[in-house]
């Protein structure tokens, strides 16, 4: 290399520099400081999120539930049989999974841990936060703190009307469809502006609910996957309750329901204190079963009703709207058996016959799957997906409807 090429070379690096300087200098007068660090130190979300925010921590219950056992060889075999492989055990290990655990008439069929984990290992939840969310809503109108899921968000959040009278139009109810008809872009041009950046690692989760929420067309016309729906909720809750989301939880769920371990939720920062609504519950697999027994027994636990009846049936039943199609991305569970639904945050798939069952599902696939015909609890766990979002799905359907 000559040495004017060498000198053009290098002045080409320092501009470079200076524009990657002059950005970050920008980024961080226009957002927080930590906001910018947080997106461009961690990147992508990943299963161990849980190690990097503060949080609040969840008790585990003075008196423990244990699970009976009874565990089934045939349920790894069946599993490898619909997954066409030889040995249930290596796919998991090989498709990152962490725990996996088959419950059927309240008692463990099939409990298994794989790449390092253990029992008493923490997994975190991703988006099924949002089915706990879900239940601490139904929660608090059994108790008479929310009216009813017909009610204007804006009757709890009336900074929103203030800023746009439309916001009066968007019931709990909506925000619990993800239908509410409020903006949300996963990516936009710059990185730092992308709704799932923002709705991820900004430290004030509260202000960018209340504030960066942009009403694009009328609640109840279409799905759209949105989370700046649980902050919303997660607000809803603290307003009316006067606790923490995280103090609601353990006492209405958490210790009701005899949780073995503690754990947490994430929260978005010290200084802001407010749950990562749309993430943030870590716990252990086995405690995370209870939950999705809790919903398959219709809200009772020792003969206590934690959850209505009427909730459970409501938050979790087929939502299938004549408009279907126009409701429903294109794309939606096509390769399922049944038709597939979203309800008050469960995901779900209606059978011809009427049956249903339902399922909370986070990133990186983390499932609490329901099946009340089959009386089954599946939990899994894990780093990855492994195998996409609707394989494990179609998995799940297919075992519960032969096991």
């Amino acid at each position: 290399m000559g040495k004017k090429t060498f000198r053009v070379f290098t002045w080409i690096l320092i501009i470079l520099a200076g524009i990657i300087i002059l950005a970050l200098i920008v980024s961080m007068i226009i957002y927080p400081p930590v906001y910018v660090f947080r997106l461009l130190a961690w990147g992508n979300s990943d299963s161990f999120d849980w190690q990097k925010f503060p949080e609040h921590l969840l008790e585990a219950a003075p008196d423990p539930f244990i699970f009976g056992e009874a565990p089934d060889d045939q349920v790894g075999v069946l599993f490898a049989d619909l997954a066409g492989v030889d040995s249930w055990e290596a796919y998991m290990e090989k498709n990152q999974t962490q725990a996996f655990i088959v419950i059927q008439d309240g008692t463990i069929r099939y409990e298994q841990y794989f790449n390092g984990t253990q029992r008493d290992a923490i997994v975190t939840s991703f988006s099924v936060a949002k089915s706990f969310t879900s239940a601490l809503i139904g929660i608090a109108i059994d108790e008479g703190y929310i009216h009813s899921v017909n009610d204007p968000i804006t009757d709890y959040l009336p900074e929103l009307a203030q800023r746009d009278s439309y916001f009066n139009n968007i019931t709990i109810r909506d925000l619990l469809r993800m239908s509410s008809g409020l903006e949300y872009q996963e990516n936009r041009l710059f990185g730092l502006n992308g709704d799932d950046a923002l709705t991820t690692y900004y430290p004030d989760q509260r202000k960018l609910a209340l504030q960066n929420t942009k009403i694009v067309d009328p609640p109840g016309e279409y799905f759209l996957y949105n989370k700046y729906h649980p902050q919303l909720l997660g607000m809803i809750i603290e307003r009316t309750t006067g606790r923490s989301v995280t103090e609601y939880l353990q006492s209405k769920v958490w210790e009701q329901l005899g949780m073995e371990f503690g754990g947490s939720w994430s929260i978005d920062s010290n200084a802001s204190d407010f749950e990562k609504m749309e993430t943030g519950v870590n716990a252990r697999a086995i405690d995370f079963a209870k939950f999705g027994q809790l919903f398959l027994k219709e809200g009772v636990w020792n003969d206590q009703q934690v959850v209505s009846k009427a909730w459970v049936a409501e938050s979790t039943q087929p939502f299938l709207p004549s408009d279907y199609t126009a409701y429903y991305p294109a794309d939606w569970f096509s390769g399922l058996p049944g038709k597939g639904y979203y309800q008050y945050m469960w995901w779900g798939t209606a059978s011809a016959s009427g049956s249903y069952d339902f399922m909370a599902a986070g990133d990186r696939g983390q499932f609490i799957y329901i099946s009340p015909h089959s009386s089954l609890v599946i939990i899994r766990n894990g780093i990855d997906y492994g195998i996409p979002f609707d394989s494990w799905f179609d998995l799940f359907y297919r075992f519960a409807s032969s096991y």
